[in-house]
């Protein structure tokens, strides 16, 4: 029977069908790090749940703000304890298809609410009563 040293050749390197020893820069988490996660993420739910039951802040506007504030914060944790994503991991590109990604949602987002604005805006009832009496 062989050990785990037979399979690694005298070089030191494994061979292609084992570990290459290469690290991807990944965080590699311990169980202090996912409870870390765990009560942050409890954490930032049970505020944002307080605040809403609590009958919220003065206007609902602020309310909404500081709950998407606790999502977006919530969203890093989960990010960073979770996924292990930091600018190390896989040579920097898997923050970088975060940051596109994060792009595109924001031109898609920001296109869509244009357009719809400038529909609801095109298309009122009182417009379409002011061009239908100008027509000839």
């Amino acid at each position: 029977m062989s050990t785990h040293t037979d399979l690694i050749p005298q070089d030191g390197h494994a061979d292609d069908h084992g570990h290459h020893g290469h690290d991807t820069g990944a965080s590699h988490s311990t169980f202090k790090g996912y409870m870390t996660g765990f009560v942050l993420s409890v954490i930032l739910t049970a505020i944002p749940f307080w605040i809403i039951m609590s009958g919220g802040l003065h206007t609902s506007g602020m309310t909404a703000l500081v709950i998407l504030a606790f999502a977006a914060v919530q969203i890093v944790v989960h990010m960073i304890y979770f996924l292990h994503m930091n600018s190390k991991s896989e040579g920097g590109w898997t923050l970088l298809a975060l940051i596109f990604t994060i792009v595109l949602v924001v031109i898609t987002l920001s296109g869509s609410i244009w357009v719809m604005y400038h529909l609801d805006h095109n298309m009122m009832p009182s417009m379409m009563e002011q061009q239908m009496k100008n027509m000839p």
